[in-house]
This record gives structure tokens, sequence and C-alpha cells, in this order.
């Protein structure tokens, strides 16, 4: 374990706030990806230089769940903004049940989580007109910390993940590579055109 400041910080993005619609969350979410590609901040695409983390799935740590949606964008935009180590991610409560702690002063990734409720007097409705009861969406916003922000946690935690398995070559992809006549090189680090030798 990593022992470190023992004094669990606070929430400080803190929990689901009051008052916010659904709206205001996903006009937030949005405003947020689009000061990233302003800034030049474009997850999705593959660095120049060599990035802390592989932009493997971010995952939840303590379930090993793998986020989706919007949360992989959001996510991979706090790792590169912030320059963690790391794709996995706990929640506040999830740091202290295992054992660590986030520490003092660090501040969170808001990520949401997308589902549906039918209210009490739907149900009263739906079963008087004999239809359907109709499911309202909504969203629940709640934060979590990157693992490089805690301390205290079982060591495997703050690993590195491993590699994504090479996936298996697509043929339409690989025909439509060579239909292009295009001289295609793989190796190094960096991915970019070489007009000299007419090279990719």
């Amino acid at each position: 374990m990593r022992a470190n400041n023992k004094r669990c910080g606070s929430r400080q993005a803190g929990a689901d706030s009051g008052g916010r619609t659904g709206a205001s969350l996903y006009q937030e979410i949005t405003d947020r990806i689009i000061a990233e590609l302003e800034r030049g901040t474009v997850p999705w695409v593959k660095p120049w230089g060599r990035a802390r983390t592989g932009l493997g799935l971010p995952r939840n740590a303590a379930t090993q769940r793998r986020y989706s949606g919007i949360n992989i964008l959001i996510l991979w935009g706090a790792v590169i903004e912030r320059g963690f180590p790391s794709q996995n991610w706990l929640t506040f409560r999830q740091a202290l049940s295992l054992g660590g702690n986030v520490r003092k002063g660090e501040h969170g990734t808001t990520i949401v989580h997308a589902d549906r409720f039918v209210p009490k007097n739907e149900k009263q409705r739906a079963d008087t007109d004999g239809d359907e009861p109709q499911a309202v969406p909504f969203l629940k916003r709640f934060t979590v910390f990157n693992v490089a922000q805690c301390d205290n946690l079982p060591e495997h935690l703050y690993a590195a993940g491993e590699p994504l398995p090479e996936r298996e070559m697509v043929p339409q992809a690989e025909a439509l590579i060579h239909a292009t006549g295009a001289d295609f090189r793989i190796g190094g680090e960096r991915a970019f055109y070489m007009p000299g030798s007419d090279t990719i």
C-alpha cells in the first residue's frame, strides 16, 4: 500500500448539485468538450508525444467495469489534461472501502449515469387507463477520482493497465488501405506523413 497523508480529502467537486436540470448537465458537458477542442485537446486522437498512459478505456478500479458513452471522453480528457498515469477511477466512498483515501484538496471529475424511472402518478395513470407506464429518462451526476489522486490503496490498483490486445485485422479496412496505394510503415512512437519518401 502507498502511505501518505492518511486524512481523507473532501469531495471538492462533490456530489450531485441539487437544482441542476438534465439539460444544464448536457450543456455543461458539451461546453467542457468544446473548451478542450479549442485548447487542442482531442482525446480520441493519438498525441504526437508519448502519453503517460495508454488511451485504453477508463474503468472503475473497484468493480473493473469499463465506463461507457460520454464518460469515456470526459475521463480521457481528464487523463490528458492532468497527466494521470492510469485509466483507473474510484468514487470517494470506493476509495475508503478499499482502505485508501482521496488526498486532501484533490478535485474529482464529474461523470454521469443515465437511467429511467416510472413516477408513481404515471403508474397510477397507466393502471387506470390500461396502458404501459411511460418511463422518464434522467441523468445522475457523480464524482470520480483517478487512483493517482488517492493514497493507501492496494498496490495493484496503481499499476498501469495492460496494453489492449492487438485487434484482428478487418478485411474491409485492409482492402481499403491497399486500394489507396499508400505506403504505410508501422513502428516508432509517432504517427506522421513523410513527404520525402511519400510514406505514412
